[in-house]
């Protein structure tokens, strides 16, 4: 038979963020287009983080928080991790997935060094530490970095850490943490008291064979220069910005070099995005008043100029999760956080009938700034009139690598000709949250949930 090509819906243009696609993006006929619509703020893997707490009024997908150390190391080799599996369920039972970071110090708090350390004489240094901006200065306990027991422990965490959580789908992400005030990777101003290179390598190696799955994130772009921090510029590993609209936007200033786009170009390392996850947390300065018109960011560090030298996905942010937040600002806010991370939307869709069945074909594109960073399932299925569905399949379809502002990726499968196909059958995409209850993928589509929570309507074919 000869194939007779099907059209799914169609339209006289297609919008991505109000403007017209790029036609070079994709074949030049109009036919099986399907319409943009913003996708939601509160798509995984993306967003505005909380720390854990019951929903709030304002849209997210993530959760976080600060881990001891101690509260789940009991000995050399001894875990006990019932207080950060806790995390993980509470977190999954709101829909969230969570962000990790173990630490060691906390101005202010008791350290996080596990006990057995401490009793076999690890050196704690108590000081004031003044670097606790907007909060009053407060004691910490700097442990010595360089010591071999402390090292070792760190590295056994590692691997266990990883041996028990790689790949568990309730763990978006994991900040590499462990080593200075807050796990941030620096005892400003005593720099001297902290972790070496070599102590910084431990780490980092033991947490790339540790985590071959989950994506990593370090504080601060290195390169092989650095004065102070071992390279990571192509190590698997993204970063976190934790002075977002503050610190951010490279000035050119010698007083700025600590700047977080300015350590990225120094690294060489402009371009991780494509492949690492970017994340990071708004400097609390800011938190109440980012949003306000006008925002109360520093001049040249306003979040959309942070956004697009980034390329963030994901940014903690307390701000955002008052109670009291409302109106305009809340309104603002809510377009910075569909403005973070990736954005899929399909704006074509094409059906070929052959002798054996069915040909899909979709043309797919990403109207945001970073692409997503992990291949969750992709899955077709067909609706029939009643809305029950008849027929899934798995598709060998990938998300990873679709980066915005590139031509389209296709996507093609074949669906065998069966009783499905029935007079007013859907055909249905989604791609699948691995975590069970976990926010689904929504596509930037007005046909979006149309027919079915969760899943994109493509069109409807013929028997």
């Amino acid at each position: 038979m000869k194939p007779f090509r099907v059209l799914m819906l169609s339209a006289l243009t297609v919008v991505a963020r109000g403007q017209a696609v790029d036609p070079r993006e994709g074949p030049q006929d109009t036919s099986g287009l399907l319409h943009y619509a913003p996708a939601p703020p509160d798509n995984p893997l993306k967003g505005f983080v909380s720390y854990p707490r019951p929903q709030t009024g304002f849209p997210r997908s993530l959760e976080w928080d600060y881990i001891p150390l101690a509260a789940v190391m009991t000995g050399p080799t001894n875990f006990d991790w019932g207080p950060f599996e806790r995390k993980l369920q509470q977190a999954a039972a709101r829909g969230c997935q969570f962000i990790a970071r173990f630490y060691l110090e906390w101005p202010g708090r008791s350290t996080g060094v596990p006990r057995f350390l401490l009793d076999s004489g690890l050196l704690l240094r108590t000081w004031t530490n003044t670097n606790t901006q907007p909060w009053p200065a407060a004691v910490d306990h700097t442990p010595d970095y360089e010591d071999p027991r402390l090292r070792t422990a760190l590295t056994n965490f590692i691997h266990a850490f990883g041996a028990r959580y790689d790949g568990d789908p309730r763990l978006a992400f994991v900040q590499v943490g462990l080593l200075g005030t807050w796990g941030e990777w620096h005892n400003h101003p005593n720099h001297q008291w902290f972790a070496s290179k070599t102590v910084q390598r431990e780490l980092l190696d033991a947490y790339e064979a540790a985590f071959r799955r989950t994506k990593l994130l370090v504080r601060y772009p290195a390169g092989p220069d650095h004065p102070r921090y071992a390279d990571n510029s192509t190590r698997p590993l993204g970063y976190h910005d934790d002075s977002f609209a503050w610190a951010t936007v490279h000035t050119g200033r010698s007083e700025d070099e600590w700047f977080f786009e300015t350590l990225l170009r120094r690294a060489g390392a402009t371009n991780k995005w494509r492949t690492q996850p970017m994340g990071g947390e708004v400097r609390p300065e800011v938190w109440h008043c980012l949003f306000d018109e006008p925002s109360c960011a520093p001049r040249g560090q306003e979040f959309d100029r942070c956004v697009q030298a980034t390329h963030v996905s994901w940014l903690c942010n307390e701000g955002v999760f008052r109670p009291d937040f409302q109106g305009p600002a809340r309104d603002r806010a809510l377009r910075a956080a569909r403005r973070m991370g990736y954005e899929v939307h399909i704006f074509r869709a094409t059906t070929d009938r052959t002798d054996s069945g069915y040909t899909v074909t979709l043309w797919v594109t990403n109207t945001g700034v970073a692409p997503f960073y992990y291949d969750w399932p992709v899955e077709l299925s067909a609706l029939d009139v009643s809305g029950r569905i008849r027929a899934t399949w798995k598709t060998d379809w990938k998300l990873t690598g679709i980066l915005p502002g590139e031509p389209a990726r296709v996507w093609q499968h074949h669906l065998p000709k069966d009783a499905w196909a029935t007079p007013g059958t859907r055909l249905l995409v989604r791609a699948l949250n691995p975590m069970p209850g976990g926010r689904p993928l929504r596509f930037a589509n007005q046909e979006q949930d149309r027919h079915l929570e969760g899943w994109l309507t493509l069109g409807t074919l013929p028997p």
